[in-house]
């Protein structure tokens, strides 16, 4: 599965790299997450509670950045697994400055196996698409008004 988008933070360069590289953000924004914790440089344990279609689960994976370029580039290598199947993958994120915004660039592939894959390519890639947009909507809120809280809900209602 390929995903491509791009995502707009109203932050500067800088504060948008800070925001991408605050665990606690990250965890607080991750659908799902119930402990994002470091194992060494640059890389993370992570709990996940997933639920997909019919299908939901608990997995456990790692989380590493690799080719940090501060502020304008790294790569997001992924690797999880639990009951219901398993997720490979890796991502580029690539930022970039516009004004007084920053574009945030995702280039991503993921190889998918076990129950998760047996869904149905079209439905994981729209359920994809809809984690990381809520993912990144949650980052952007964060920038933008600081110390506000983000509700899941706000997006079921836009949905």
């Amino acid at each position: 599965m390929e995903l491509n988008a791009t995502y707009v933070f109203d932050a500067s360069l800088a504060e948008s790299w800070d925001l991408l590289m605050d665990t606690k953000a990250i965890a607080h924004c991750l659908p799902g997450c119930r402990e994002l914790r470091p194992a060494g440089d640059d890389r993370y344990e992570v709990d996940l509670a997933v639920a997909l279609a019919a299908i939901a689960g608990d997995f456990k994976g790692t989380v590493a950045l690799k080719d940090k370029v501060p502020p304008d580039s790294y790569t997001l290598v992924v690797e999880g697994s639990g009951r219901q199947g398993f997720v490979k993958g890796h991502a580029t994120v690539t930022l970039e400055a516009e004004g007084g915004r920053t574009l945030i660039h995702v280039a991503a592939r993921a190889d998918v196996g076990g129950k998760i894959a047996r869904i149905g390519q079209r439905m994981l890639d729209g359920v994809t698409r809809a984690t990381m947009k809520r993912f990144y909507r949650c980052l952007a809120k964060q920038i933008s008004q600081p110390g506000s809280t983000y509700d899941p809900q706000e997006d079921i209602e836009e949905a």
